[in-house]
């Protein structure tokens, strides 16, 4: 964890504030999952989710995005509409480490320097890269094997606002797509394992943070125009 803290310090140190204007704050709120166990709901943040985040702004309507999140996931069968996965009775539990770099486009135009009340709702896509505990379960008990990485792509929606000087408070909800089907121990890699797999083997797993962000900015009076 200390190594991404420090990419992501360098990351912000490694800018000069000259004819920008910078963001770095934190992100609050909840985590869930969406896969092969427990109930099928999209947005239903039921475990802790917390996070660092800075922004670049490079105009009033975009912005260079960095994210360090960590949050838990867990589902349960017992909670499921479903009566197929209310009879098998699985539950699980990870945690997400992720960090997040890409782009995020607001609709309307967002001037930090301009003192009058702003509000726009935007969006943010990219690339993440999380960490996460390879799983697999046997007759209702689950195993933990050793920890893994991968890829994942942010879709994230949110609503901002500059209602307290040099603060920025926003509410967003990011779904990530991952590129693998074992957050939840259903489809472990190893073919060693292969006779645990179930469920929707060609469906890979989803996980969402939802919440608050609260960032301060700083930096030199912008530019906004071309070089």
């Amino acid at each position: 964890m200390n190594r991404i803290f420090f990419i992501i310090l360098l990351t912000v140190t490694g800018i000069t504030a000259k004819a920008q204007i910078h963001e770095f704050g934190v992100f609050a709120g909840g985590s869930n999952y969406i896969g092969d166990i427990g109930p099928t709901d999209y947005i239903a943040p039921d475990k802790l989710s917390l996070g660092l985040l800075y922004k670049w702004n490079r105009s009033p309507r975009h912005s260079w995005r960095a994210s360090y999140t960590y949050g838990k996931i867990t589902a349960n069968d017992a909670n499921s509409d479903i009566p197929s996965r209310k009879q098998r009775g699985y539950e699980f539990e990870n945690t997400i480490k992720e960090l997040s770099l890409g782009l995020e486009f607001n609709f309307f135009d967002f001037n930090l320097h301009e003192p009058d009340l702003k509000i726009t709702p935007y969006v943010y896509s990219g690339l993440s890269y999380f960490w996460y505990d390879e799983k697999y379960i046997n007759n209702g008990t689950v195993h933990t094997q050793d920890s893994k990485g991968g890829l994942a792509i942010p879709m994230t929606v949110g609503l901002k606002t500059n209602v307290i000087e040099n603060f920025i408070i926003g509410f967003e909800v990011g779904a990530r797509y991952t590129f693998t089907d074992n957050l939840d121990g259903s489809n472990p890699s190893d073919a060693v394992y292969e006779q645990f797999r179930f469920g929707n083997l060609e469906s890979n797993d989803w996980y969402v943070f939802t919440g608050f962000t609260l960032t301060y900015t700083f930096g030199n009076k912008p530019c906004y125009c071309p070089n």
